[in-house]
Order: structure tokens, then C-alpha cells, then sequence
């Protein structure tokens, strides 16, 4: 990894660069994939009134163009430096953990099971036999998946509907997801 140390508006020590180096070390146990870091120390002269002189700015780059960025500022840059480095460490773990969660969406399935009953293959329509009873009128164009022609009397379906003006209509026909057979 290659590693930039800045200063601005303070002459670099030894002890900062040597601290800074050994974090960035520490830092790189668990994330073997950095790609590059800067650590810039900065003097705020604006604020003479306040404590808090000495800021300490860490930035990592992973690969895929991502940057996290820890800026703190303490009394001493030995503070600064350590706690910078506390919070990208921090910053890091939720990165990881946020791109180890992998969420699988599925489409959701109609609620309802049946079996292709008639079709009417010139007018494109046919019916479904529901579990239960009932027959739910479907037309070629609330098919998901499979085409019409790929439907036979006995193919088991899985659909949704609706009450339509002349009785139950199928809104969304599919094919039932398969069975995984446990060995």
C-alpha cells in the first residue's frame, strides 16, 4: 500500500511519522486490500483560544473507488493521530459488515396454487383449477415465465387474482418455484 504523510502548518517529527507508519501497519493486518493512504497533520492557527490545536486527517482508499475518511483533532498530535486511527478502524469494520450482508430478494409469489384446466390456444385464454375448487379464468397476458405454448392440461401454476366482471380472473400466472430434494 502506499502510504502519504502531510503536514501542514507543523514541521513533521520523527515520533509523528513513525506513530503514523505503525498505525497504518496495525491498520492493514485486517484489511490486506488497501489500496493507498494519506495522513495529513494540521495546526489550526485561526482558534487560538482553543484546546483543540493539533488535527490529524486519515484517508484509505479500498478497491472499487471507495474512501473513508477519519478527521479528529486533539490537544497533542499523539492524541489526534490515535484517535483518528480508532475511528477509521471503527469506519472500516461497519464497511465490512455492511458489504457482508447479502440480501437475496426474491419476487414475491402469487398466494395462490392450482393446475392448467382448459386451454383455448387460438384465443389465448384458458382456466385454472384452484386448490380448494374453483375454477379462475386467465388470459395469455398475466403469464410470468412461462410462454402459452409451454402450458399443458395438469401443469401445476401458482397465481394471483382478482374478481372481474364475469368472475374470478388469474392477475398473475407463474410456475411454482422448485423443490429441493434434501439427500
Amino acid at each position: 500500500m502506499e502510504l502519504e504523510v502531510q503536514s501542514r502548518n507543523v514541521a513533521m517529527t520523527p515520533r509523528w511519522k513513525t506513530e503514523i507508519e505503525a498505525r497504518m501497519d496495525d491498520l492493514q493486518q485486517g484489511h490486506e486490500d488497501l489500496i493507498h493512504g494519506r495522513v495529513t497533520l494540521t495546526k489550526n492557527r485561526h482558534h487560538k483560544k482553543l484546546a483543540n490545536v493539533a488535527e490529524a486527517l486519515v484517508v484509505v482508499t479500498l478497491p472499487g473507488r471507495h474512501t473513508l475518511t477519519a478527521r479528529k483533532e486533539d490537544k497533542t498530535f499523539e492524541e489526534a493521530i490515535r484517535a483518528a486511527f480508532q475511528a477509521l478502524s471503527i469506519e472500516l469494520r461497519k464497511y465490512r459488515e455492511k458489504r457482508a450482508q447479502t440480501e437475496i430478494r426474491l419476487p414475491p409469489m402469487p398466494p395462490h396454487r392450482g393446475v392448467v384446466s382448459k386451454l383455448f390456444p387460438n384465443e389465448r385464454y384458458g382456466f385454472l383449477l384452484k386448490e380448494g375448487g374453483g375454477e379462475v379464468y386467465f388470459h395469455a397476458n398475466a403469464l410470468q415465465g412461462p410462454t402459452f405454448e409451454q402450458l399443458e392440461d395438469g401443469t401445476d401454476v401458482v397465481f394471483g387474482f382478482e374478481q372481474g366482471d364475469k368472475g374470478p380472473q388469474a392477475t398473475v400466472v407463474t410456475l411454482p418455484p422448485p423443490i429441493a430434494k434434501v439427500l
